[in-house]
């Protein structure tokens, strides 16, 4: 008995036929085994449906008329083989080419099942509780990277650091002079919207005089440290995350670590450095600009001289403003540096990775800047400043 099956022309196509023999069951190939897909590389389910099966018989494989054949053939035999093993028939591959046996020598006697699907979900408590490592874990990074551009500051002062001049003096006019001019035009027109709303509302009360103060002290104490912060965080901190995610991409990163130069002395620690030096002056700078941006307001808007303009100001904003204003400078710019180069060391290596990187970095620079304002708002409350 005989099931047969072959294809349409031409004749070299492939074509397989198993026919029960007193020695067993035998399964002759023929034609071209190439290019082949789909249903064509399988066995049917009814191959063995009218041959008789059972332990203890043999398939042969007869291979006269075989000609070329690729991974497509193997596919097939592998396919006869776990029909075989199904029946409890042994299979004897020695009429098989040589490279053939070798190739099907290397696949398993049977298909591997497929993984049982593991449910992902986890439980309120389980989120909650590797949200907290992972912010542990990243409070635990940040301040090693603290501590390391710590000691580089102690090696740079002893003349022992890794940070090279030239990448300092690079990056602070990067962070500093490169960026007077976006400085210059934000804090005028914060100024100067500041002085134009505040001689509205006071104009009902006939209290103008007083938007000189309400200017200074604003400008001094928040909008301008503020203002130059949230600056700095989205042209400064996004392209130190760019960069240095850049780094991670090309592998110079790897580079720098295998070869044993400290990350933070090389990379962190004048890109830290430069923010933090210029950001405080850049503050000073931003300040001076509002105030002149309120008084090319008030002087079209009200009668008063300019000196007596700048004095009312300078009488009315103690120094305190300004030293308050200062220090959030110092450590705004030391957490919009620190998190940008945090956030490009842990990005990822692709192209699309270096945009996520900074753009991440300036999120995060901007709603650190606005919750450490809302902090020092608190303790300047606390000691009467």
């Amino acid at each position: 008995m005989t099931q047969e099956h072959a294809a349409l022309q031409p004749t070299s196509s492939p074509s397989w036929s198993i026919t029960d023999t007193p020695e067993g069951l035998c399964l002759t190939l023929g034609g071209r085994w190439k290019a082949l897909s789909g249903e064509a590389m399988r066995l049917p389910d009814n191959a063995f449906s009218s041959v008789r099966t059972g332990t203890g018989r043999t398939l042969f494989i007869k291979t006269d008329d075989l000609g070329d054949w690729d991974s497509s053939f193997i596919t097939f035999i592998w396919n006869v083989k776990q029909a075989a093993g199904r029946l409890s028939l042994r299979l004897d591959c020695q009429a098989l080419p040589a490279s053939a046996q070798r190739l099907l020598a290397l696949l398993p006697d049977r298909a591997t099942p497929p993984a049982p699907h593991q449910d992902s979900r986890e439980g309120p408590l389980a989120r909650l509780g590797g949200a907290t490592l992972d912010v542990f874990h990243e409070i635990g990074t940040c301040t090693t990277l603290v501590a390391e551009v710590g000691h580089g500051v102690i090696q740079c002062l002893r003349g022992r650091s890794s940070m090279r001049l030239k990448d300092l003096l690079v990056d602070i006019w990067n962070a500093g002079p490169s960026a007077l001019l976006i400085v210059s035009i934000v804090n005028f027109l914060i100024g100067a919207i500041l002085a134009f709303v505040g001689l509205l509302e006071l104009r009902k009360f006939a209290a103008e005089i007083y938007v000189t103060n309400l200017v200074g002290i604003a400008s001094a104490r928040e909008i301008s440290a503020i203002m130059t912060a949230i600056i700095m965080a989205g042209r400064t901190g996004g392209a130190y995350a760019a960069r240095i995610s850049t780094m991670q991409g090309n592998e110079e990163i790897d580079a720098l670590q295998v070869t044993g130069i400290s990350l933070a002395g090389y990379i962190l620690l004048p890109s830290i450095l430069s923010l933090v030096i210029m950001m405080p002056l850049l503050y000073l700078y931003g300040t001076m600009v509002a105030i002149f941006g309120g008084f090319v307001v008030s002087m079209t808007m009200m009668d008063l001289s300019p000196i007596g303009y700048w004095l009312t100001t300078f009488d009315g904003v103690d120094l305190n403003q300004f030293i308050f204003g200062f220090v959030k400078a110092f450590f705004f710019a030391g957490f919009i540096a620190l998190a940008a180069c945090r956030v490009g060391l842990k990005a990822g290596r692709s192209a699309a990775d270096v945009g996520i990187a900074a753009t991440r970095a300036v999120v995060i620079g901007i709603v650190g800047v606005i919750a450490l304002d809302a902090i020092f708002a608190v303790l300047a409350n606390a000691v009467g400043i």
